[in-house]
């Protein structure tokens, strides 16, 4: 067991609510920000991250074993912070986004936030642990979620027969005070994005100030354009179109990459 002195900070979700753009900042900002914490962001847990959306899929013992697992294999082969912190930041963390396979709702992001806890403490004495969802008003989440699943996956359905489908995916209050009640003693911060529209940083200076780093800390961090935004209406709906007309798998995967090469091509001339 080792000890640290700094925060760690476990932004853990939820999907569609500025977590690109958080982590995109703080990877565009790593120089400035690593003499206060190391960084951990979802490209660099992929094992573990992977094990959490099996669990939110197959919400069964062996997959919390495989969880428990990666969890304390990760913080093992950690490097020593030494007395710096730790930012995590991924929301696979909640598992996986409601309305994929069936998923209803973020029902596994309490059971998951308790393994992160519990693979904390034993890996850590006290450790000075802290998580961060950040949310977003249940009608804009559920617009954005269901266009994101036409963009990433086979989705067919219309938006009003997923809205019916998943009608709780985005009660996000009721899921953190599930949460809390799973990793208390430690605290748990809601951060609504509707909040930070005239943070510099955007959300990740929320993430920035709870990991302890000042105002005069965050002038030297430059914000940046957000990242993974909503596209054109009428790029979503060939999307769409392509997902209802298209059944084989690699010439409808083949379609949808030529239209959003297409559409990054004309943004960018």
């Amino acid at each position: 067991m080792r000890v640290t002195t700094g925060k760690i900070i476990i932004h853990a979700g939820f999907h569609k609510t500025g977590t690109s753009s958080v982590q995109a900042t703080l990877r565009h900002n790593r120089t400035n920000l690593k003499p206060h914490a190391a960084l951990a962001l979802k490209w660099r847990i992929k094992d573990l991250t992977h094990a959490m959306r099996g669990y939110s899929t197959w919400p069964d013992p062996i997959s919390l074993m495989k969880v428990t697992h990666r969890l304390d294999q990760w913080l093992n082969d950690m490097p020593d912070l030494k007395n710096r912190g730790l930012i995590v930041s991924a929301e696979e963390l909640a598992g996986h986004m409601p309305g994929r396979e069936e998923i209803a709702d973020y029902s596994a992001a309490a059971v998951l936030a308790r393994e992160i806890r519990d693979a904390f403490v034993r890996r850590y004495r006290q450790p000075d642990l802290h998580f961060v969802y950040t949310t977003r008003a249940a009608s804009s989440w559920l617009n954005s979620a269901y266009w994101e699943h036409v963009k990433s996956s086979s989705m067919t359905i219309t938006q009003d027969t997923f809205l019916g489908r998943f009608p709780n995916a985005a009660n996000f209050g009721s899921v953190l005070d599930k949460v809390q009640t799973a990793v208390s003693p430690y605290s748990v911060t809601h951060v609504p994005i509707e909040d930070c529209n005239t943070l510099r940083l955007g959300p990740a200076e929320r993430l920035l100030k709870l990991a302890g780093l000042t105002d005069a800390d965050l002038k030297k961090f430059e914000p940046i354009l957000p990242a993974n935004t909503r596209l054109p209406i009428g790029v979503l709906q060939e999307l769409l179109d392509l997902n209802r007309n298209i059944s084989d798998r690699e010439a409808r995967s083949a379609a949808k990459k030529a239209v959003l090469q297409r559409h990054e091509e004309s943004a960018a001339s």
